[in-house]
């Protein structure tokens, strides 16, 4: 059973500065390059997001001295060494990422290798922005680090260019933080302040996604949206992350599946697995999305978002089940709340897969 956070703990708040404002990407950002002595700057970003990071960028004149926009998700690992060898060829000493997880991760690989600082001004909701962890897919397995020199030194967060964002990429971005908030709470590295960040972040990602899916450009759900994506990764930086991550990594390096999706789709199956071993969790999270079952509330706010049901939809067969089962099994942290084995993960694998709500086996079940 996991208990209540101690009482006696360590907290070790990641540096990083940040900036958050309507129309402040487009007012301070060359301020922001001045303060990290950005003179030769490589502009990162996919090539759907070209534009709108050379707008941005445009204020810098001549000191962008490149631009890389073959981004790919999950990070590739040949796409990092494309990327590396452009900075390195071009002399960059700062990296300016402009988009979402991928983009983020990409400037991360650079920096990890270069030791370049990042400036991220993120236009989605994925959180990476603010933690030191970065993932990079070898083949067809992804893996996870953790080094804070990839810990961006600056984040620039403008709700204004989340405004155009499209609904899908919204409402499953929007997801993948909440898993974020929610993984916090029985991570590792869980404290009482993680949690109050956590505990925040959800009750403004609930408040801002059933108000952007209304009207996508209202400017106070993008920027509370924002605002709970930015507390999200917070919690995950300190917390670290658990079950839920190892799952949606293994699904995402093995089967190519969409990140964001995948961490929608299974977030409310894992809920339901960690809820029984991880009832005050389980209370404050049910609290912060404003319902009385958390793994039911979840599930009803992703059809009212209308994010795809299963995993089934995003290209996974039923037959992978037991090999994805077989292949997060060795990660499972010793710290989850409950024990999750090869059966264990298969159900909440097939739940996810079928589109179905997470039930106990009946084998497990008092």
């Amino acid at each position: 059973m996991l208990q209540d956070e101690s009482r006696e703990f360590s907290y070790e708040a990641l540096p990083g500065r940040v900036v958050f404002g309507p129309g402040i990407a487009r007012r301070e950002l060359a301020a922001e390059v001045d303060r990290l002595g950005g003179a030769r700057v490589l502009l990162i970003a996919t090539e759907r997001g070209a534009t709108l990071a050379r707008e941005l960028a445009e204020p810098l004149g001549g000191r962008v001295v490149a631009e890389f926009t073959n981004v790919r998700q999950h990070v590739p690992l040949p796409i990092a060494e494309e990327a590396r060898k452009l900075a390195a060829e071009v002399g960059a000493d700062t990296l300016l990422c402009v988009g979402g997880g991928a983009v983020t991760g990409t400037a991360k690989a650079v920096a990890f290798t270069s030791r370049l600082p990042i400036l991220a001004v993120p236009t989605t909701y994925s959180g990476s922005e603010v933690t030191s962890s970065w993932g990079m897919t070898t083949g067809s397995r992804k893996a996870v680090r953790i080094d804070p020199q990839v810990l961006p030194r600056t984040v620039v967060y403008d709700p204004e260019l989340t405004l155009d964002l499209p609904a899908e990429i919204t409402s499953t971005s929007g997801f993948n933080a909440l898993a974020h908030c929610v993984e916090a709470f029985w991570a590792s590295g869980r404290n009482p302040i993680s949690s109050l960040v956590a505990e925040e972040g959800i009750r403004a990602l609930a408040a801002g996604l059933p108000a952007v899916h209304r009207a996508p450009r209202d400017p106070g759900g993008r920027a509370e949206l924002l605002y709970g994506a930015y507390l999200a990764g917070s919690a995950l930086a300190v917390a670290g992350s658990g079950l839920h991550h190892k799952i949606c990594h293994a699904l995402g390096g093995a089967y190519d599946l969409p990140h964001a999706q995948t961490h929608a789709i299974v977030l409310p199956r894992v809920m339901a697995f960690n809820a029984p071993a991880a009832p005050d969790s389980a209370r404050r999270i049910a609290r912060a999305l404003g319902v009385d079952d958390p793994a039911k509330g979840l599930r009803e706010l992703s059809a009212e978002l209308g994010i795809p049901a299963g995993l089934r939809t995003l290209g996974m067969t039923e037959d992978q089940v037991d090999e994805a089962a077989a292949l997060v099994e060795p990660s499972v942290p010793a710290t989850n709340p409950r024990r999750a084995d090869r059966a264990a993960l298969r159900e909440i694998i097939h739940a996810a897969w079928a589109g179905a709500a997470y039930t106990e086996p009946a084998a497990t079940k008092g």
